[in-house]
């Protein structure tokens, strides 16, 4: 189950890896201006469909140059997932399981000075910036849908790590980040007119259905390399699902590690009321980690399951819980009704 290249002719070209070869932003720039464009949220910038997802311009050339650049080990480890899914918890709790020996050590716990996001580099940001990643740090993140993953990713039989979220939550969440990042409120953009596009699919890196399936899928084919993760299990469960992606990672706790009581350690200092009470988490300075402005403050909202029932009627829930059923049908796969 390979995915296809996001390049008609990307079997002609040699993958490298990060910064071997330059990165042509301007035939990128090329290839995206003859694509289908739709308005976004972002009035700044519209969203281009590539096959069957939408992505603003400067997400497709991180893509593409992925595609081009990218060179995985097979001893990374890849944080997954559609954008507002709980990324940012995912990426705290895999970076502090890696780095666990120096957990207590305030002088060395990079996450009560860095956000998790700048900690934890974007695949396709660092083929579009052409930055070279972290030799030391097997960890990475990105939110490229499954079939458009750099080929080298899947050669590599590289550990995945998706988790996915109820849609509903998915967007409200989008819908508030969105007004963060054009520095005005969520309701500058109408809820309704919001949740239309959120629909049909025109938001970024969506379809969210499509994008969520494709991950589900492959987690079926290749349980071994791929563990699929839904938010409300490990907000549910979160000592036992710390325990389990330890596991997969290839990094799990001893008996004395359990015994002292680091597990739940890593579970408190990553809770949401932990990460959003940090300094470096209330910051209005702009992350490193994306080539837009995001402050630092807007990946930290308020993290709750069932959240969407503040803004949602019951008609606009039960028309994205149709939906949901429609394109899961037969998957096996579902959401409660939280």
């Amino acid at each position: 189950m390979e995915p296809p290249s996001i390049f008609p002719n990307m079997s002609d070209l040699s993958v490298t890896g990060n910064k071997s070869s330059p990165i042509n932003h301007a035939r990128y720039k090329e290839i995206i201006s003859t694509l289908t464009q739709k308005s976004s949220w972002r009035q700044s910038q519209q969203l281009h469909k590539y096959q069957s997802f939408w992505c603003f311009p400067t997400f497709l050339e991180g893509i593409m140059a992925a595609q081009e650049q990218f060179i995985a080990h097979p001893t990374d480890i890849i944080a997954c997932s559609h954008p507002k899914s709980g990324t940012t918890w995912l990426k705290a709790l895999c970076f502090a399981i890696l780095t666990r020996a120096q957990f207590n050590n305030s002088s060395t716990n990079s996450l009560l000075a860095e956000s998790p996001h700048d900690i934890v580099p974007w695949i396709e940001f660092l083929a579009f910036t052409g930055k070279n990643r972290d030799p030391e740090l097997p960890l990475l993140a990105t939110h490229i849908p499954y079939n458009f993953l750099p080929k080298s990713i899947v050669e590599a039989n590289c550990k995945i790590i998706y988790i996915c979220r109820d849609p509903k939550d998915v967007f409200i969440s989008l819908w508030q980040f969105a007004g963060k990042v054009r520095d005005t409120s969520a309701e500058a953009f109408p809820l309704e007119d919001a949740l239309e596009k959120f629909c049909e699919g025109v938001n970024a890196y969506g379809p969210y259905w499509d994008h969520v399936l494709g991950y589900w899928k492959a987690s079926l084919d290749f349980s071994e390399r791929i563990l699929f993760i839904k938010y409300e299990d490990l907000q549910n469960d979160t000592f036992s699902y710390v325990k389990r992606v330890a596991e997969f990672m290839g990094y799990p706790f001893s008996a004395e590690e359990e015994k002292r009581g680091l597990v739940q350690e890593i579970v408190e200092f990553c809770s949401f009321e932990s990460l959003s009470s940090l300094e470096v988490n209330k910051s209005r300075k702009h992350s490193n980690a994306v080539p837009i402005k995001v402050e630092k403050n807007a990946y930290f909202r308020k993290g709750k399951v069932g959240d969407w029932r503040n803004y949602l009627t019951v008609e606009m829930a039960v028309r994205v819980d149709q939906i949901t059923q429609q394109k899961f049908s037969g998957s096996g796969l579902s959401f409660s009704s939280a």
